[in-house]
């Protein structure tokens, strides 16, 4: 039992450290995390999941492409390198969750890793509309990456309360860490243009202390 605990407590410092390190400071490239995504999960005790946790890993698997597949339309619009780098961290957000959808035999909901292919339809409807207001100007495409920010840590903060897996825990707060770097990124960059970002999904009150706080 003791060895089993060091294991995991092992395994959650190394998942911590490799799956989402951000560059840290000021800066459009802020926001960027490691592209090598180092698979750890198999480290952790296998647990069950539940219904609940099934249903919220295929939600987050799919919303994480939903991001990465905004973020690389507004790349493709506007050139503008925060979302160049912030989809490639998408992209190791996604292969996170991949990585506990293999270990627990749960079908992937991407079956199709073309941009703008859901399984989910409100997602697939979801990507219409906010790449639709990306393409508006740079900073509605600003807004639509905090807004997706937003989203997803309020979703992340809903799941890694309706868990006891310890892996499952594990990734779900590595990519709270991730997102709310993401958001400071998109915010930064839109007070250069004199913009304050509004909470859609989390209180104003989360967000300002996200926005105000130091780089993870």
């Amino acid at each position: 039992m003791k060895g089993l605990k060091i294991i995991s407590i092992l395994a959650i410092m190394t998942l911590f450290f490799a799956v989402s390190l951000m560059a840290r400071g000021p800066g459009y490239g802020a926001g960027r995390e490691t592209q090598t995504h180092v698979n750890i999960v198999s480290q952790f005790p296998y647990q069950s999941v539940n219904a609940a946790e099934k249903a919220g890993l295929l939600e987050m698997r799919e919303e994480e492409k939903l991001a990465r597949d905004v973020y690389l339309a507004l790349y493709s619009k506007w050139q503008h390198r925060i979302f160049g780098n912030i989809s490639q961290a998408e992209q190791v957000h996604m292969d996170a969750i991949g990585s506990l959808l293999g270990k627990y035999g749960i079908a992937d909901p991407v079956t199709n890793n073309a941009p703008g292919i859901f399984s989910n339809p409100e997602l697939r409807d979801l990507y219409q509309v906010l790449v639709a207001k990306g393409n508006g100007s740079l900073e509605d495409a600003l807004l639509v990456g905090a807004t997706i920010e937003d989203l997803d840590i309020y979703d992340l903060n809903r799941l890694v309360s309706q868990t006891d897996n310890a892996d499952v825990q594990a990734v779900y707060r590595n990519l709270i860490r991730g997102s709310m770097n993401h958001m400071r990124a998109f915010t930064r960059v839109l007070s250069d243009y004199g913009i304050y970002y509004a909470a859609q999904y989390l209180s104003q009150s989360e967000v300002d202390e996200i926005i105000s706080s130091s780089w993870e």
